[in-house]
């Protein structure tokens, strides 16, 4: 059997199934306090297509009904209460208590992602305002909601996000990419991989992860050639760690610059001059912003294709996540 005879791996199918918790009030579920909802038309309609929703709300989910009390947070931003504002109910403990419990609850339904709702003073992932015990002063946007907060702090690698910040560009690709990578390493880690397999998944991702940070491409590498020497399963559980880690940082123009001109490296001989400028003139536009990041990546997928490059056609970069959500004609 050839390499082109064998079966795609598990983590490869574009048919795995992907679970995102959500703020419920985000799939326009009228359980804001209120009794409305923040129905965000791009979560409901581009996203839903390809997530399944696991939607939650942690007032309703706690009792508190609709209409309700406004809540805020009160005190030191590090460590906030959570105050209904018109009785004074102090609910810190018991959304404490319902979030450890609800969070472990989602640990069994293997989310890939979650989306919250800004601002909240129980969803709210940055930026909540924590009002001053005193009265008469201003409150700070420095504070996290109290669910969130529990939500990050149990599931540190599982890409999260606010709604606000899906409107920005690179936000909501570097966003999405995170989510598709965590769902292929989970099914890498479920299909009980030998060293073979980690090693092709992590080549796999090679220019993806150097899109985002050369020092974790280069630490990444290191641990991987190590597999052999480390049990398997902490083995996983580091190189997940790390590999969500390095996407989470920026991958700007200029370090998509680098990973466009490295593929480029491998045309060098097969191109004639004309081809060769058509490409490198496409990667300048982009580090120019004269074009996005499409561009570029549309003419080489169709020259990898043309010339049979397997190692460039098996990257990830190249498709990260699926064409329809046409992310890269953004950025």
């Amino acid at each position: 059997m050839t390499a082109s005879d064998r079966p795609a791996p598990a983590w490869r199918s574009p048919s795995l199934s992907i679970r995102i918790g959500i703020s419920a009030c985000l799939l326009g579920e009228p359980v804001r306090y209120d009794g409305g909802h923040k129905k965000d038309g791009y979560i409901t309609g581009t996203l839903a297509r390809h997530f399944d929703w696991v939607p939650v709300c942690p007032e309703m989910e706690l009792g508190l009904g609709t209409p309700r009390e406004t809540l805020r947070l009160l005190g030191d931003p590090a460590a906030p209460r959570m105050i209904a504002t018109r009785s004074g109910t102090d609910l810190t403990a018991a959304m404490d208590e319902y979030a450890r419990r609800r969070v472990e609850e989602l640990g069994t339904l293997g989310l890939s992602g979650y989306i919250l709702k800004r601002a909240s003073p129980s969803c709210g992932m940055e930026r909540v305002k924590v009002y001053p015990a005193a009265p008469g002063r201003a409150p700070a946007a420095a504070g996290r909601g109290l669910f969130a907060r529990v939500l990050l702090a149990a599931y540190p690698s599982l890409p999260v996000e606010e709604e606000g910040r899906l409107t920005d560009p690179r936000l909501r690709e570097g966003f999405i990419t995170r989510v598709f990578t965590y769902r292929r390493l989970t099914a890498l880690r479920e299909s009980r991989p030998g060293r073979g397999d980690i090693v092709a998944f992590h080549t796999a991702h090679k220019y993806l992860i150097l899109a985002h940070s050369a020092e974790a491409y280069a630490r990444l590498g290191r641990l991987t050639a190590a597999v052999k020497s480390t049990p398997r399963a902490d083995f996983l559980a580091r190189y997940a760690a790390e590999l969500m880690a390095a996407l989470a940082l920026p991958a700007t123009t200029k370090r998509h610059v680098n990973v466009l001109q490295h593929i480029a490296g491998f045309f060098k001989d097969r191109l004639d001059a004309a081809e060769k400028r058509e490409l490198g003139g496409l990667i300048a536009d982009f580090a120019a912003g004269l074009v996005p990041l499409v561009v570029p990546i549309t003419l080489i997928n169709h020259l990898v294709a043309r010339h049979q490059l397997t190692y460039i056609a098996d990257q990830i970069y190249l498709r990260p996540h699926p064409r329809e959500l046409m992310l890269r004609n953004h950025i």
